[in-house]
């Protein structure tokens, strides 16, 4: 297998662990496959004692687009089954993230949709390009939220705001994104990458120790994360073997392929 068929890349750079969300033909969507590499990925990240900080990134034009619609699509017979795997993967990466005992520096550039939130709301400290956006998308193609939206988003931008872009799908621009604190700040697409880099070897710099005990404080409410991520599993999968929204992402997927043709 060629780095090119890898879903997730990991190299490092001096105490720095780079991981490289790698499916940028389909915008870095999430598949099962994508998924276990990348707690894989994690995993050898987190035995490294050498390891000081992590850069999480994107290769292609979309950081990710949540859940692939046409693998949703392709398991319409096996829906829940199919849902509740996807989802509790996807709520272990973002635990892992957590759990990682260093910080997370990510570097988000193009769409964040869907799930995909979840890597976000997993990081530390988050950087977003200029035409970075996160939208739901929920309410328009029909199931219920994943990745943290209505359990972990509102603890970081607060209810009222996690509502009105839940229900009436909004999108949320970078600039707005700083401001409400679901980011650190707005940096140029082509300097973000070295942003991201400079601030993990900043961070490497420090004392190792106080760094860790940091992490571990910042999230003492992991416990009651992993409930949440828990309760919004199972609203997922109830909702998810509905006709709304099996339809919805037939509907979607069929949309996509006549906007591809035209």
């Amino acid at each position: 297998m060629t780095q090119a068929d890898e879903l997730v890349l990991l190299h490092f750079d001096g105490p720095t662990a780079v991981v490289t969300l790698n499916r940028p033909q389909r915008h870095n969507s999430l598949v099962p496959a994508l998924l276990q590499k990348m707690l894989a990925v994690l995993a050898e990240v987190a035995a490294d004692e050498s390891v000081r900080a992590v850069v999480l990134r994107a290769n292609g034009r979309s950081f990710s687009t949540g859940g692939d619609a046409l693998g949703f699509v392709q398991h319409a017979d096996d829906m829940a089954a199919y849902a509740r795997e996807i989802v509790g993967l996807l709520n272990q990466v973002i635990l892992a993230l957590i759990d990682l005992p260093v910080p997370v520096i990510t570097a988000v550039h193009g769409i964040v949709t869907g799930g995909s939130l979840g890597f976000i709301l997993g990081s530390d400290i988050i950087l977003v390009a200029p035409e970075a956006s996160f939208a739901p998308f929920y309410s328009e193609v029909g199931p219920s939220p994943d990745g943290g939206w209505a359990v972990l988003l509102p603890l970081v931008i607060g209810p009222r705001r996690a509502a009105e872009v839940l229900y009436l799908n909004q999108a949320i621009a970078a600039e707005t994104a700083v401001s409400w604190g679901l980011a650190n700040r707005v940096v140029a697409a082509d300097q973000i990458q070295a942003e991201a880099m400079n601030i993990a070897t900043a961070i490497a710099a420090k004392k190792h120790g106080s760094i860790r005990h940091t992490k571990r404080l910042l999230h003492l409410d992991r416990g009651k994360i992993a409930a949440r991520l828990g309760t919004e599993l199972d609203h997922f999968v109830q909702q998810m073997v509905t006709p709304e929204a099996i339809d919805g992402f037939r509907d979607f997927v069929n949309q996509r392929r006549k906007a591809e043709v035209a």
